[in-house]
């Protein structure tokens, strides 16, 4: 059901190869490399079978996991655009 110009089925393909860009993206991520710890790196409580089992090359447990990610922040930028009163004067 497209409508104006576009042909049947156009959404549909841009969903999908919005989905595909997505896995790609997220498939170049760099993930952890070698040989699982048993330990924690951070912590040295023990890491779950199962964790080390989905995610080869893990370093560190859970817990210390969430912990590192929920303290990444993204760094605000410079607005280089101005506004318009600072472009009038």
């Amino acid at each position: 059901m497209a409508g104006g110009w576009a042909r049947d089925g156009a959404v549909s393909e841009q969903i999908e190869a919005s989905i595909s860009d997505e896995l790609a993206r997220m498939q170049a991520q760099k993930r952890p490399v070698g040989e699982s710890l048993t330990h924690c790196a951070e912590c040295e409580e023990p890491i779950p079978e199962k964790r080390r089992l989905a995610l080869p090359g893990v370093k560190l447990c859970l817990d210390c996991q969430q912990e590192r990610d929920s303290s990444f922040k993204t760094r605000g930028g410079i607005d280089r655009r101005g506004s318009k009163d600072s472009q009038l004067k």
